[in-house]
């Protein structure tokens, strides 16, 4: 008798939790920032360092505000406009991040809220996170439907024929096709023993 894996007495799964891979984070970004910190003040001396790190967290500030109200405000226009504002929001959560790494005083979090937060580095980070997101996703649905499936198949999801638009109808055994389709999709069947 085998037991699921969230039953006592059920063999735990090892592998690095996101908690401690934040933590671990954690611990090299403190003691790069003290590195970074101690190698300014031994080029500049100590006040120029604390005006310099003062000085990025208030451009950070500056920043969240010019930037994130540009995001905001284009995040507006695509809801105006009835199109998905995945960019936009996107753009807000980046600009968001980069300009809290900027406040936080540190060198090292400075320069990675500076590449988020500029308008011809930003992009870039959309598109790493984009793909962070895509990831996530296809791997809790192929956690929850078994593996080689990565998605479900597009048409709509109710049980009844959809007549008025001659779209596929979908029965308990998911989309299938209409009688009225001309469209084929070529596929391979694969059956786990």
């Amino acid at each position: 008798m085998t037991s699921s894996p969230g039953a006592p007495g059920a063999p735990r799964r090892r592998g690095l939790r996101p908690t401690r891979v934040v933590g671990l984070a954690m611990v090299v970004l403190i003691i790069l920032e003290v590195l970074a910190i101690r190698l300014v003040d031994s080029l500049v001396g100590p006040w120029w360092t604390i005006l310099v790190l003062l000085g990025s967290s208030l451009l950070g500030a500056w920043l969240i505000k010019r930037e994130g109200g540009r995001a905001w405000r284009a995040l507006g226009q695509a809801l105006r406009e009835g199109r998905m504002p995945a960019t936009e929001l996107a753009d807000g959560i980046v600009v968001l991040v980069g300009g809290l790494l900027l406040v936080v005083p540190g060198f090292v979090t400075d320069i990675v809220g500076l590449v988020l937060i500029l308008p011809f580095t930003r992009p870039v980070a959309r598109g790493l996170l984009a793909g962070a997101i895509a990831n996530r996703v296809l791997a809790r649905a192929e956690f929850a439907t078994g593996p080689g499936v990565t998605g479900t198949p597009a048409g709509p999801t109710s049980s009844a024929p959809n007549t008025s638009t001659g779209g596929p109808a979908s029965g308990p055994a998911g989309p299938q096709r209409s009688a009225s389709s001309d469209e084929v999709i070529e596929g391979e069947v694969v059956e786990d023993d």
